[in-house]
């Protein structure tokens, strides 16, 4: 029974920011708050229409399938809309719940612009990993079969991943971001494919943006502590040893 005090207050230091803030926005301003993840939603749901179609699924594929035997310049126009591309052969409700509560929570936390660029970023991170792992070859460490070089990218699962890994080193949920880690790294060792790896990498670039922010906070909060004491200093002295009031 006291065990059940103590859970709620590792679930209020987890999770009660991150609550606190989503709450907070959404009362101030409403479902606007959510237009890009509506947007996105919405986005993602007209392509699985779409590309499910005998006359869809051609365009679809030659405006947002991204493979890593792709032209690279060819790929990156590509990448901005394969983030809503959700893969054929799971389903789409997946997709669509995952966009819905992951996006919704950053895009209130981070605002729109920064998701954008975080999901962007991670889904840009796995497909130029599957470029580089083809072309290590499979006997390389983090090398990857030729045959991958012809598999679709993961869709919106990478921007997912990226953007929960994100969110909560911001918010400082430490446990539900190692958690989420830890389900990617369990999802490559039982099922060793592409999608797991993008996912992985995905993590890393967004890794190390969060370590790079930390480190430049930690560095500009020394400089501003060290410019308070420089100010501060002559003030605190007070007058020298040979002045009289």
């Amino acid at each position: 029974m006291n065990r059940l005090p103590a859970l709620r207050r590792a679930a209020g230091r987890e999770w009660g920011p991150l609550f606190t803030a989503v709450r907070q926005r959404l009362a101030a301003r409403g479902v606007r708050a959510l237009a890009l993840t509506l947007t996105a939603v919405a986005l993602t749901a007209v392509i699985q229409v779409t590309q499910n179609q005998a006359w869809g699924y051609g365009p679809v594929r030659i405006l947002g399938a991204v493979r890593a035997e792709d032209p690279l310049p060819l790929a990156l126009l590509r990448t901005p809309l394969s983030l809503f591309v959700p893969a054929l052969d799971l389903p789409v409700w997946g997709a669509l719940a995952q966009i819905l509560l992951v996006f919704g929570v950053a895009e209130v936390c981070l605002g729109r612009w920064r998701t954008l660029a975080v999901a962007y970023g991670a889904t840009l991170a796995g497909t130029l990993y599957a470029r580089i792992g083809v072309a290590l070859g499979p006997g390389a460490f983090l090398g990857l079969p030729a045959s991958d070089a012809q598999v679709v990218d993961t869709g919106p699962s990478a921007a997912v991943v990226g953007l929960a890994v994100y969110v909560c080193h911001q918010r400082r949920a430490w446990f539900t971001g190692a958690l989420v880690v830890v389900a990617m790294v369990v999802e490559v060792l039982v099922k060793d494919n592409l999608a797991g790896r993008e996912h992985l990498a995905a993590i890393a670039a967004v890794l190390v943006v969060c370590g790079v922010r930390e480190w430049r906070g930690r560095r500009r909060g020394s400089q501003d502590s060290g410019e308070a004491v420089r100010t501060r200093g002559p003030a605190a002295a007070g007058p020298g040893p040979g002045r009289r009031r």
